[in-house]
């Protein structure tokens, strides 16, 4: 398995990757020849950064959905071939990479998971040119034309969560902690709204600089505010070292967590030992009791192996983000970029979370409030 990181494994993605079909593979370098019987897709994950902890899993969601999708005759008739850029490199080079793809005509659509300030890079570069569909967990409120996202927004996934442990475990006051960029911002203040509704107030909030390490200033400001819940978006390795930290210097046992982003490929970075009071909502969990999750869950490890990273919601958006590109196709009846958005309203795509529908530009979507329970989650709850 390539992990994220190195340059010479990064320049090895940027090939077609597990495509069933790719008609012209000994060609160098990303760009190709368009050929009517194949779809271009540029996916932007992060491979490095924060984020990169999600690359391999990611990787293999995409390429499952793929090899699926073409087995049965790919997406109207063409079969999908992929070029992987990393999304979390520098800003400038993400920027050359993408208007290399739009000047070159190297793509047909534009797949990405990744956070959302590279989203807010890649919209003003794709638009007008090419269809881009984001995949994971965001801030909501994206109405660029051109971008469907399909992740999981505060509204649908934050507020219940809230109103639960507010409930539930008589949650009244919150520190919020981010990290420090437009995804924790935007949805920062729509908790602050959702928790005095709950009648709880916040006590302290931070914003932490993406790769900061040092969580010492942060863990004695809130161990003074004494709050009952801790309400962290933190991304990927910034949160794995956060809450390692958050146990280590015996706060888990005292007050509550709330995770913003957590799957099971963090609480593996966590540890067992440090997810105590540890609560998650998702609209996926690998646990998730349904057949559609259960059959995915199968065909993943039977393609890659037992041993295979869990595939955790961030990693498993990128197999829903090309289903839901099929359905789109479909109902269009095009890939027309034009008629792709146009039909996105009302489009019900099945991937492995089941039936999920697109409605006023959001994924509806059940989503889950879970506890952690060790490396793994114990389900509590369907909103």
């Amino acid at each position: 398995m390539l992990m994220p990181g190195s340059g010479r494994e990064a320049l090895q993605l940027q090939r077609p990757i597990a495509a069933t079909r790719t008609t012209d593979a000994d060609v160098p370098g990303p760009f190709r020849r368009r050929h009517h019987d194949t779809l271009r897709i540029a996916h932007f994950l992060s491979l490095s950064g924060p984020a990169g902890i999600w690359g391999p899993c990611s990787i293999n969601s995409a390429t499952l959905a793929a090899r699926e999708i073409n087995a049965r005759g790919g997406i109207l008739g063409r079969q999908i071939e992929m070029t992987v850029h990393d999304a979390g490199a520098e800003p400038d080079e993400i920027v050359d990479t993408a208007s290399d793809i739009v000047t070159s005509g190297a793509a047909d659509i534009v797949l990405g998971s990744h956070m959302s300030v590279v989203r807010l890079i890649l919209r003003d570069v794709f638009a007008g040119h090419l269809p881009y569909i984001y995949t994971p967990i965001y801030e909501g409120g994206e109405r660029t034309e051109g971008v469907l996202a399909i992740g999981e927004t505060p509204p649908r996934q934050a507020r219940p969560a809230i109103m639960w442990l507010a409930d539930r475990k008589r949650a009244k006051r919150w520190y919020l902690i981010g990290s420090d960029y437009v995804w924790p911002w935007q949805s920062h203040r729509a908790v602050k709204r959702y928790i005095a509704d709950s009648g709880g107030c916040v006590v302290g909030e931070d914003f932490v600089a993406l790769g900061k390490d040092d969580h010492a200033p942060y863990l004695e400001r809130i161990q003074a505010a004494q709050p009952d819940v801790v309400f962290i978006s933190l991304i990927g390795l910034d949160g794995i070292l956060f809450n390692r930290a958050f146990a280590e210097h015996g706060l888990a046992g005292k007050m509550l967590r709330l995770a913003n982003c957590m799957d099971e490929t963090v609480t593996l970075g966590i540890g067992a030992d440090n997810t105590e009071n540890l609560f998650a909502a998702s609209g996926y969990f690998a646990n998730a009791p349904t057949a559609m999750n259960e059959a995915f869950r199968g065909r993943y490890h039977g393609t890659f192996g037992p041993y295979a990273p869990v595939p955790g919601s961030t990693a498993q958006s990128n197999y829903e983000g090309l289903y839901f590109l099929d359905a789109l196709a479909r109902r269009a009846a095009s890939l027309d970029p034009n008629l792709l958005v146009a039909a996105a309203e009302g489009t019900v795509y099945q991937a492995a979370r089941g039936a999920i529908g697109i409605r006023r530009r959001c994924a509806d979507m059940p989503i889950y409030l879970a506890q952690a329970d060790g490396l793994d989650f114990r389900l509590l709850e369907r909103f």
